[in-house]
């Protein structure tokens, strides 16, 4: 007997990105074997869900980047199939949702793509044409019990953790060992759409630990070509290998030469995390 698919939307009915999440969840729930999964009453009362849940796993359909459904989503013990984020597709399709609720040629559009995406269709992932150097040179720093690696080379960061190595115009982006060792052990890693064309420092997603949620901030302007699929099945990579196997997010690079100029080298980064983990419990 196949499982049944609890469909869980954003709850931000009241805004556009919200009422189309529930707009796709509705959709959604037209084909057999798919149960709705409201998230007021779930948060109200979860023994309502119990069954359903315990014979299903979930598909979350956040509306934006505040990504309330795949945050009650993680308090569920149960797998999680897939997630999409409304704000993200929109804005890799060129469509500004804007606040007020809208129904026409974009919105029908957008929701179309949403279910596709939804109902199994793969994202198109590009061949990585990034270079992995043969072997990666660290410096240390030791607090406590706790050693905190940094590449000596061949790596950039922003003071925001996140680090990029780039290979020809192909960045390759992560998060730092200061920030996995904050995380302590990461479940989970909600990666960007591909396709999506994005800012220096705008958001990248975000990886979650029992402990808390972190959001990637790009520290380079471009254009998301591929996203690490291992993490899928293994996000521990992240804690274990963090400025290799465990890597993020690829993007083709838009404007390096400027980008570069708000980014930091080794010893500058070594110096903000020695700062940062005199200042953190970790």
């Amino acid at each position: 007997m196949s499982k049944t698919v609890c469909v869980l939307p954003c709850n931000g009915l009241d805004k556009c990105a919200g009422d189309i999440s529930r707009r796709v969840a509705l959709k959604l729930t037209e084909s057999e074997g798919v149960e709705l999964i409201c998230p007021v009453l779930l948060n109200q009362n979860k023994t309502r869900y119990d069954k359903v849940l315990e014979e299903g796993f979930l598909s979350v359909i956040d509306g934006c980047n505040t990504r309330c459904a795949s945050k009650l989503a993680g308090s569920l013990e149960i797998p999680i199939k897939e997630k999409v984020n409304v704000s993200e597709v929109a804005k890799a399709q060129n469509i500004k949702l804007g606040a007020a609720i809208r129904e026409d040629e974009e919105t029908d559009a957008l929701v179309q793509a949403l279910l596709e995406k939804m109902s199994g269709s793969e994202e198109k992932q590009a061949e990585s044409e990034f270079v992995v150097p043969e072997s990666v040179n660290y410096d240390s720093f030791t607090h406590d019990k706790f050693i905190f690696k940094v590449p000596k080379s061949g790596y950039y960061f922003n003071e925001n953790d996140c680090w990029v190595s780039i290979s020809g115009d192909v960045a390759r982006i992560g998060v730092t060992d200061f920030v996995q060792q904050n995380l302590s052990d990461i479940l989970f890693a909600d990666l960007p759409e591909i396709g999506l064309a994005v800012e220096q420092f705008d958001d990248l997603g975000s990886i979650e630990s029992g402990k808390t949620v972190f959001e990637i901030v790009s520290p380079v302007s471009g254009t998301v070509t591929a996203v690490n699929k291992a993490l899928e099945n293994a996000p521990e990579l992240i804690n274990e290998s963090p400025y290799e196997m465990g890597w993020l997010v690829e993007l083709k690079l838009s404007n390096f030469e400027e980008d570069k100029e708000l980014l930091l080298g080794f010893e500058a980064y070594f110096e903000v995390m020695k700062r940062k983990v005199a200042e953190t419990n970790v």
